[in-house]
């Protein structure tokens, strides 16, 4: 993809943090973690193996921005998507965020399951956030719980996992998700940022984060089609993110990130046929910190939609404007199908019939053709190329 500067900064999706001096937080969630125990030596005491939520959550995200690394925000299917991306992160040394679509949830809880009024989608991300967090621990990492996507039409889906978040929440102290995006770009600013205001205040009571998204990211992914777009659209104004900073902080105990488009684009393109103008990010960090009179030259957390097939230039660019993630699903997609392709190209042989092989007309192939084999070549191929994303991102032994 081409990078250009230009008076704006534009990203496909930017993250922010609510400062301390807008709203009231927890005592409980904002308590000092200075006397706790320290999991990963490179990282806050609050910060442990597993599932991270609330205060934790907001300190990995801050130790991001001010290392200069972005976490790898992965689009799973199941759970053989989301152990190669608690495999990877264990490899590469850093976080993983585990994200779940409406589309992906519906494919887990099956899809031949009645999905009436969402109910696959809902019952599907939730048995998939259950998995990680009864599996999690195992591979010693911190893990985000995530959502992505969800349009005005999709909001009963996200009414769906807050009513699991507040029940978790009432037993556990902290939600089943890390985190939930809302993407109204397709609205108007002021019903975008409206609606979003509401949810926060009720994402906010039981320490969920939301990520908004402000203009939109090209191209078409899970259901969300924007491949015939006004171009114009895939770039964010630095006013535009003021704007939702502003009225998002009026919240009490609000953690909100911020998806801003600058040009990127779902899926892989032909190089040349993107143009991103990460200025836009850069520009808006120093609308903010004027406007706030603040000394933090990076206010806003950003997160980067539309990653696959961007060039490292360009992502390393937006990391040093405050990008903290990087969404990866096209090219994990491919990488997942590529070493089943290529399992099944070493063992063809093996995998014509039950019975008959090179080895013997009478000899059995059931070891070949086991799902097992197959689903396991393709998890390492997909956690090979997160490792390889986590390099792009510069989060390689940021635990230890």
């Amino acid at each position: 993809m081409k990078l250009a500067l230009a008076t704006l900064f534009v990203a496909p999706a930017v993250v922010a943090f609510a400062p301390a001096s807008f709203g009231t937080r927890s005592s409980a969630l904002y308590m000092s973690t200075e006397t706790e125990e320290k999991a990963f030596t490179k990282l806050p005491a609050s910060i442990k193996p597993g599932v991270v939520t609330g205060q934790a959550l907001i300190d990995l995200l801050d130790n991001a921005k001010e290392n200069g690394y972005a976490i790898p925000g992965v689009n799973i299917v199941g759970t053989n998507s989301i152990n190669s991306c608690m495999e990877a992160a264990a490899k590469y040394g850093g976080p993983i965020m585990v994200t779940f679509s409406k589309g992906g949830g519906q494919f887990i809880a099956g899809k031949a399951a009645d999905n009436t009024d969402d109910a696959a989608s809902i019952a599907g991300c939730i048995a998939g956030a259950k998995h990680v967090r009864e599996v999690a621990k195992l591979y010693g990492v911190p893990v985000v719980l995530h959502t992505d996507h969800c349009q005005k039409a999709w909001l009963p889906w996200i009414d769906g996992l807050m009513a699991a978040n507040e029940e978790y929440f009432e037993e556990h102290g902290e939600p089943l998700f890390s985190s939930h995006m809302l993407d109204l770009s397709e609205e108007s600013l002021e019903e975008n940022i409206g609606i979003c205001k509401t949810y926060m205040e009720r994402f906010a009571k039981c320490n969920v984060l939301l990520e908004f998204e402000l203009g939109v990211t090209g191209g078409e992914e899970d259901g969300v089609d924007n491949t015939d777009i006004d171009s114009s659209r895939l770039y964010t104004q630095p006013e535009e993110v003021w704007y939702a900073y502003e009225q998002l902080s009026q919240v009490p105990n609000a953690m909100f990130t911020c998806a801003a488009s600058f040009g990127n684009v779902h899926g892989v393109y032909a190089p040349g046929n993107v143009e991103l103008k990460p200025i836009i990010l850069y520009n808006s960090q120093e609308y903010i910190k004027e406007k706030l009179g603040s000394d933090d030259d990076k206010p806003m957390k950003f997160v980067f939609h539309g990653g696959s097939g961007s060039s490292v230039d360009d992502i390393k660019y937006a990391i040093k404007a405050g990008v903290i993630k990087m969404n990866i699903d096209t090219d994990t997609q491919w990488a997942f199908w590529d070493g089943i392709r290529a399992y099944e190209a070493e063992n063809h042989d093996y995998l014509q019939g039950q019975i008959g092989s090179p080895d013997g007309d009478d000899k059995p192939n059931k070891k070949y053709y086991d799902p097992r084999m197959s689903l396991r070549a393709g998890e390492e191929a997909m956690a090979e190329r997160l490792c390889k994303a986590a390099e792009d991102l510069n989060c390689v032994n940021v635990l230890n």
